[in-house]
């Protein structure tokens, strides 16, 4: 019986570890950052758009890809995924 109360209080306590509220917490302000960066760089492609530039505009489309990628990686690094 003592073994079993200390194999579910174990089991309890690693269970708890992985679920780490501060983790989610910065993954949740970097994935916000990174989300802000994508918008900027969305609307100055829209606007580079709007004004016949289209080479611009493209680039700055995959700008914003590659930030949305790199904030994906980044937020699992903060929330310890990776």
């Amino acid at each position: 019986m003592r073994n079993i109360v200390f194999a579910l209080t174990g089991t309890a306590a690693l269970a708890l570890a992985a679920c780490n509220p501060a983790e989610d917490d910065a993954g949740d302000a970097v994935a916000e950052s990174y989300e802000d960066q994508v918008k900027s760089v969305e609307d100055r492609a829209d606007a580079a758009e709007d004004a016949g530039m289209e080479a611009e505009a493209e680039a700055l489309e995959q700008q914003a890809e590659q930030l949305e990628q790199e904030g994906e990686v980044a937020e699992e690094q903060a929330e310890g995924d990776l």
